[in-house]
């Protein structure tokens, strides 16, 4: 049995540590903030799940791991919180044909959709969809709930929200004046991971805008997957309103690089940017129910996600690359497999 600590109550820290409670290690998870902690950048009415990436045929079937993997929590944590509508992607025929060739050889469903199946939704000129049945709408506020829930219950888990870290170091963390010793540490603080250790991450900030959609389409928008690769750009995305949740909408374009999240600008001529961009069919019949900006970081090189090993047993995710809520039981996988065979202890 190992001693556990866990540093940030997000998704990938909640995560990781119901699976090392789950194998018989003593698990600590340490968070500044309360627990769960709604100033996270995991908190958020719901993300997306793709498991298809065109041209990427090992992510495609990592993704479809992790769908299985939030499968088997759902079980777990007796709580829905995946909800399966699937998730579209838009694209022209040569985009589509590639994406068809990721799925085939990383062997998971796709279909072709038109954008006559979806009247509401602005496809961009030329494009047409593919439809990726493993996809999900993943309610994310309520998954961090039930998380905290079944780890408050466990006898071999300590949370200790409002616990600053302010340093680690091999086999240890230094939390509140009080050196915590440990065999495993995972640094999962988000975008303030950077601040203790970690390789250099750039920091982001998007907004988002979240709608209610007109009563005649509030039945359609009840069965809807998600939708990516729309706007004017093709870099903008969308996520249905059911179970509780809003329709949200997005967009690269109201992406920038910022120095900290502490720092924050004001989001109004940002959200009326994202309003304007071709995303929805009659989109002045939509009422603006609110918007927020979330931060992720990724790593300064390559825009992706970053899962660094800073000490024999220390390990830090410190950029999720825009990506980190779905791929999070893959990052728990990793930490799991490297306490179990003793690697840091």
């Amino acid at each position: 049995m190992a001693a556990v600590a866990v540093v940030g109550a997000g998704v990938t820290g909640l995560v990781t540590a119901i699976g090392c409670a789950r194998a018989g290690h003593r698990v600590t998870v340490l968070d500044r903030g309360a627990v769960p902690n709604p100033a996270s950048t995991s908190s958020d009415q719901h993300r997306a799940l793709r498991v298809l990436r065109p041209d990427d045929v090992d992510g495609t079937a990592r993704m479809a791991e992790a769908r299985r993997r939030w499968a088997e929590l759902e079980s777990l944590l007796r709580t829905d919180f995946v909800r399966p509508v699937g998730v579209v992607t838009a694209g022209t025929p040569d985009e589509l044909a590639r994406a068809f060739d990721t799925a085939r050889q990383a062997d998971v469903p796709a279909t072709a959709v038109a954008p006559e199946a979806l009247p509401p939704v602005l496809f961009p000129d030329g494009t047409s969809g593919v439809f990726d049945p493993g996809g999900a709408v993943l309610l994310a506020d309520r998954f961090l709930r039930a998380a905290v829930g079944w780890l408050a219950a466990h006898p071999g888990v300590t949370l200790r929200p409002g616990c600053a870290v302010t340093g680690v170091q091999d086999h240890s963390v230094l939390a509140d004046g009080e050196e915590l010793q440990a065999d495993v540490v995972l640094l999962a603080g988000g975008p303030w991971t950077r601040d203790l250790a970690g390789p250099p991450v750039v920091l982001h900030r998007q907004t988002m805008v979240y709608l209610r959609p007109p009563s005649h389409l509030t039945k359609w928008w009840a069965t809807a997957p998600g939708v990516g690769r729309i706007g004017a750009e093709r870099s903008a995305w969308l996520l249905p309103p059911g179970d509780g949740t809003l329709l949200k909408i997005s967009s690269d374009a109201v992406c920038r690089e910022v120095a900290t999240t502490a720092d924050a600008d004001d989001p109004g001529p940002w959200a009326r940017r994202l309003l304007a961009e071709p995303i929805l069919a009659g989109a002045e019949d939509y009422v603006v129910a609110g918007t927020k900006d979330c931060h992720y970081a990724a790593d300064a090189g390559t825009g992706g996600p970053v899962l660094a090993r800073l000490h024999p047993s220390v390990w830090a995710r410190s950029a999720c690359g825009g990506s980190g809520f779905g791929a999070a039981p893959l990052v728990a996988r990793e930490i799991l497999g490297r306490v179990n065979d003793k690697e840091c202890a």
